[in-house]
């Protein structure tokens, strides 16, 4: 297992052996957003120049062998509503309205590219190569404590016939342990939510806590059942690389977002 950083025409984005789909995680770099957004901006609604942002998403899509016009965006919430999508939500959140909110999206058809966002929250990304069903998760502490890893896994099971035991799960950058420092409402969550087993995850130091959000999520997806040989962390954090991600918790609201995609090919 292992991640890959990849770089063409200034852009520069991450990708993971174990999904043999397309698909990758973005970074700030090679896109046209002017400051605070500089420069691969790919959130829409930011106050950044929407033709910038559909030019940016036209790169790093290109890049990735997909069509920027039928990406679907996740309206994002941090709660655990995961929406099933088909032809008819191509295009929706960059050149079309979202009619609806959610934090996973989920889908067997081709040609359709999954999007979520991220400034710090873990983005998780999901493919079983017999059922060819993918999704594409945003899961920051709030959706972790609320489950929504499981959540996207039994759906995917239950919807479309994934075998959690086939699945290959691929988590991007996020804020890392060294950077994620709470009160104790964050590990309180976590405990209500995964038991004992969130303590490996929770570190007290200096009446606060460092909580290690990509090890919870990727705990989760263990408990649904996917081997974890088939399950690959970057382990980059979006804190302490500024040169290449935006952080909310560094930069506040004036910045972009990140984004992770993927998408089944319509001949496999």
């Amino acid at each position: 297992m292992a991640f890959h950083t990849h770089e063409q025409d200034g852009l520069t984005w991450l990708s993971s052996d174990l999904l043999e789909v397309p698909h990758g995680f973005s970074t700030r770099q090679g896109g046209v957003s002017r400051p605070p957004w500089d420069s691969l901006n790919l959130g829409p609604g930011r106050g950044d120049d929407l033709d910038a942002v559909q030019e940016n998403c036209a790169r790093f899509c290109g890049s990735l062998g997909m069509d920027s016009a039928r990406v679907v965006m996740a309206k994002q919430i941090h709660e655990t509503t995961v929406r099933l999508c088909t032809p008819e939500d191509a295009g929706k959140g960059l050149y079309r309205d979202r009619d609806y909110t959610a934090d996973a999206l989920l889908t067997r058809e081709p040609d359709l590219p999954l999007m979520v966002f991220s400034a710090d929250c873990g983005t998780i990304l999901l493919h079983d190569p017999v059922s060819k069903a993918v999704g594409a998760v945003h899961a920051g502490w709030r959706g972790c404590a609320a489950g929504i890893p499981a959540k996207a896994v039994n759906l995917l099971v239950r919807r479309f016939g994934a075998d959690p035991a086939r699945l290959r799960a691929a988590l991007g950058p996020c804020i890392g342990p060294c950077c994620f420092e709470t009160d104790g409402d964050v590990p309180h969550a976590m405990r209500n939510a995964l038991g004992e087993a969130a303590e490996a995850y929770l570190t007290p130091q200096r009446n606060k806590w460092h909580v290690d959000l990509a090890g919870l999520n990727r705990l989760w997806l263990l408990r649904s059942g996917i081997p974890p040989e088939q399950i690959d962390v970057c382990g980059l954090c979006t804190a302490c690389r500024p040169d290449l991600f935006w952080s909310h918790r560094k930069m506040g609201e004036a910045r972009g977002v990140q984004a992770a995609v993927i998408m089944r090919r319509s001949v496999l």
